[in-house]
């Protein structure tokens, strides 16, 4: 079935488009043509809305209660549908750290129901850990971490069925340098986060090809231009892309601000780090192991009040850099799809609205607010 849809302004590829008609084809898709090109063929108005690629959280735990380290396939598939409320379209299922038995189950079951998913698309899995420095664990349990290890990381990449695409890792840790080297060439990305590193086993690193940092400024020491350390890294580093958690608590706005000037929107990666109490209300839950409780827009550990996780939703992000005007309605979109689907090595499959493309997208509201999400051309929710 082929129809356009009419819109005021489409966030495409390369350009922001007021007006005019986008095609989409069997689920792709097809040409935009200008205002004073309508075709023939069925038209859906849209009015004053605009359309824009879905979103891409690559850095998300949970949601609606589930949990990727505990849920069974339902709960994750629960958690898929949830996602786009979210505006969420694709997604990387993200683990914390634990013993090698339990990710390489996780690993396994996401093999098993690979494709199976009914909601925002699984592209691959993110490991969060378990390479971490104990010192900057946060809500991750210190007695699974461990020095990186090829082969154990070989065999849950083998049980994953080759999902598992992206991994987060201290670069202190005995052996790093090494490991990166080897795991970027089978195409694996890594992030530096939960680390007391130096600058210079950052630096090294990232010349081992480490792409990316982890929710930039949390689980690392504060900057010094004495002590430049892994954010001065961050900050240095021109061609890495730093995750970034825009919920207003995690990092203040000045702190936003400042990396965004610093790295230029095509280098932020808006995630959301959600746990299993997005789209919940207040209480007590679980981020694996440890104990939380959620009050006041954050989720924090009930022993030693850390931040655990969040529970803030990718298209209030986007939203919430427009208000804050830390960036154009643009460039937010581009934070929250296609920076992530870059940095993630899956920009073939979702993030942005081109020709041939899965046409995942999702309708936005002058005010930014989301109106519906649509997954290869049908429309799955509506606000």
């Amino acid at each position: 079935m082929t129809y356009y849809i009419h819109a005021a302004k489409f966030f495409l590829k390369n350009s922001t488009e007021l007006g005019g008609y986008l095609e989409v084809d069997a689920g792709k898709f097809g040409r935009y043509l200008r205002e004073n090109q309508k075709p023939e063929g069925k038209i859906v108005e849209l009015g004053a809305k605009a359309v824009a690629p879905g979103l891409v959280d690559t850095h998300i735990h949970g949601l609606l209660n589930e949990d990727v380290m505990k849920s069974d396939w339902e709960g994750i598939n629960k958690i898929s549908e949830g996602l786009l409320k979210a505006g969420v379209t694709s997604w990387l299922p993200t683990t914390i750290t634990a013993s090698s038995e339990t990710l390489t189950s996780i690993c396994e079951m996401f093999k098993e129901h690979r494709h199976e998913e009914t909601g925002a698309k699984i592209q691959g899995l993110h490991f969060e850990g378990p390479f971490f420095t104990p010192e900057h664990g946060g809500a991750e349990n210190p007695k699974y971490m461990i020095d990186p290890d090829i082969n154990l990381f070989n065999k849950w990449r083998k049980a994953s069925g080759d999902l598992l695409c992206k991994i987060s890792m201290a670069p202190e840790r005995q052996g790093s340098a090494d490991f990166i080297r080897q795991v970027v060439k089978e195409g694996v990305v890594v992030a530096l986060g939960h680390s007391s590193s130096n600058f210079e086993d950052a630096d090294d690193a990232i010349n081992a090809g480490a792409s990316m940092f982890t929710h930039t400024y949390n689980g690392m020491n504060q900057l010094s231009q004495h002590e430049p350390n892994i954010i001065g890294a961050a900050f240095s580093s021109r061609l890495t892309d730093c995750e970034l958690i825009a919920d207003g608590h995690h990092v203040q706005i000045p702190a936003l601000r400042a990396l965004i000037q610093a790295k230029g929107c095509e280098h932020i990666c808006l995630i959301t780090d959600c746990m299993q109490a997005g789209l919940m209300p207040d209480g007590d839950y679980m981020l694996g192991e440890l104990p939380v409780y959620v009050k006041d827009g954050m989720a924090r550990l009930k022993q030693g009040d850390n931040l655990a996780g969040s529970i803030l939703l990718l298209k209030d992000a986007v939203k919430n850099l427009v208000d804050w005007n830390l960036a154009t309605s643009e460039d937010a979109i581009m934070m929250a799809s296609y920076v992530p689907a870059k940095s993630s090595h899956i920009l073939d499959k979702c993030g942005v609205i081109a020709p041939d493309m899965p046409a995942d997208f999702i309708v936005l509201n002058p005010d930014m607010t989301l109106d519906a999400t649509y997954l290869d051309g049908e429309k799955r929710y509506q606000a």
